[in-house]
């Protein structure tokens, strides 16, 4: 799943007035199918320009607009508003935010509307691929191609396509594979970290066997409580079966009750069904369906619980003054594989920028999205942490936090296995439905088996 600023940290909807600007331009060009630039590029000379020269295509775009729209509000567009003032110095374009709680149902209904941004940061494939259908979405120009073909993987290209076609290159990604724990209770009691999923279940025997519970979670978030549940799923699925079968089953090219599904939710069931594991601090098994997703890990910090799976982004969930680092009061390790054949996946989400303007401006600004130079700046501006990119250009320095450096090391890792929240890329009724509701039900007491012939079950025909 995605992060708490994203699909997963949002209900459904309310009433949001539009700030979008339809912005004027001459006709096409070659530049990337928009309209033709014009004027001479006020980045021409500047110092802090360079390596934006692609930006010169677009011309002088002084006193234009475009609106941008996202899910990430107030103080945490912060980071993404100061990452653009650099944008503007280059271009003479301003960029509009309009961040929203309910900005999945709100683009949506906008778009059919006819009244969508010029921007939106789509946060999963899925939703990307129900945008593309409307016809309102607008492909990407070559500039951002060649930028995506740069900066970042294939399979990122893959989920900013539709149909053969690329519309939305990456934004923000978060690393999903993470057990978080408490340096100082390990090094007190002699645990190692560990590093194969044998070694993981040894370790939270040891742990039961002292009166501690070793995990500890939580799944509701409202209309989406369950999602921290299929995160769970699809971390072990990479593990037991491998990323091919993970991309047929995403894809529905094998049921969604296959019997290797089912192998791994079974493996799941190990540790989140065990009493004996769970749930530390807060109740019983069934307390994780009622226990708020961000609450899930905070029992420790009291000594209660020793690990909590749970994605990069639950860093900014700690309370103010945690000391989250390598020998602080809370950090993260990788959840190790359970074995060698299928090398050490890696579980993930993102955002990608996607168009419903060809207009000059609207272009430039997808194209600088796409560099280097703004992923850096974007580091930069976020001194708080709580933000990383899968852009090969990123300088690991210039993340603010541990969490964030260690998953952007984990992210640039040549033989890590990345795959993306599977969830995100199935079907609405599924992903963002009947997943989220079975994983719920199969938490309090549903069998494995009926959890997943319900889901397969809700898979559209077409």
């Amino acid at each position: 799943m995605r992060s708490r600023n994203t699909r997963r940290g949002m209900a459904a909807a309310a009433a949001l007035v539009s700030t979008g600007l339809v912005l004027v331009g001459c006709a096409s060009s070659d530049s990337g199918g928009g309209k033709a630039a014009s004027g001479t590029w006020p980045g021409e000379g500047k110092a802090e320009c360079k390596g934006l020269e692609q930006l010169a295509d677009f011309g002088d775009l002084t006193g234009q607009t475009v609106s941008v729209y996202t899910s990430i509000v107030a103080p945490e567009d912060k980071p993404h508003i100061d990452s653009w003032k650099l944008f503007t110095t280059c271009t003479g374009a301003t960029p509009k935010y309009e961040g929203s709680k309910e900005f999945e149902t709100q683009l949506k209904v906008r778009v059919q509307a006819g009244n969508p941004p010029d921007i939106a940061y789509v946060p999963q494939p899925g939703l990307l691929q129900t945008l593309v259908a409307t016809g309102k979405v607008v492909e990407a120009p070559s500039q951002v191609a060649d930028n995506v073909d740069n900066w970042f993987g294939e399979d990122w290209k893959s989920y900013g396509s539709v149909d053969g076609k690329f519309y939305a290159a990456p934004l923000g990604a978060n690393v999903k594979s993470f057990v978080w724990y408490s340096p100082k209770m390990f090094a007190d009691n002699g645990w190692e970290i560990p590093k194969t999923w044998d070694d993981m279940l040894a370790l939270s025997d040891k742990i039961a066997a002292t009166g501690i519970k070793p995990w500890c979670a939580g799944i509701e978030s409202g209309e989406a409580t369950g999602w921290p549940a299929t995160d769970w799923l699809e971390d072990v699925l990479l593990r037991s079966a491998g990323p091919d079968v993970y991309d047929q089953w995403v894809a529905h090219d094998i049921p969604f009750n296959d019997p290797q599904v089912a192998t791994a939710l079974d493996d799941v069931g190990n540790i989140l069904k065990n009493d004996k594991y769970v749930n530390g601090g807060i109740g019983d098994v069934s307390s994780i369906a009622t226990t708020a997703f961000q609450d899930g890990g905070l029992p420790i910090l009291d000594g209660k619980c020793a690990m909590h799976r749970q994605a990069s982004f639950y860093a900014a969930n700690w309370p103010e003054g945690t000391d989250v680092s390598e020998n602080g009061d809370v950090f993260a390790f990788y959840l190790p594989p359970m074995g060698s054949e299928f090398g050490n996946p890696v579980l993930g989400g993102g955002e990608f920028v996607a168009a419903f303007s060809d207009d000059t401006a609207v272009q430039a600004f997808q194209t600088y999205l796409s560099t280097d130079v703004w992923a850096n700046e974007k580091a930069k501006a976020t001194p708080n942490g709580g933000w990383v990119s899968a852009n090969k250009g990123l300088d690991i320095n210039n993340l603010s936090s541990p969490i964030d450096k260690l998953s952007g090391e984990i992210l640039q890792d040549p033989d890590a296995v990345f795959r993306f929240d599977g969830s995100d890329m199935m079907p609405g009724e599924v992903g963002a439905g009947s997943f989220w509701k079975e994983m719920t039900n199969w938490i309090t007491g549903e069998s494995t088996q009926d959890a997943l012939d319900n889901i397969e079950a809700s898979w559209p025909s077409s």
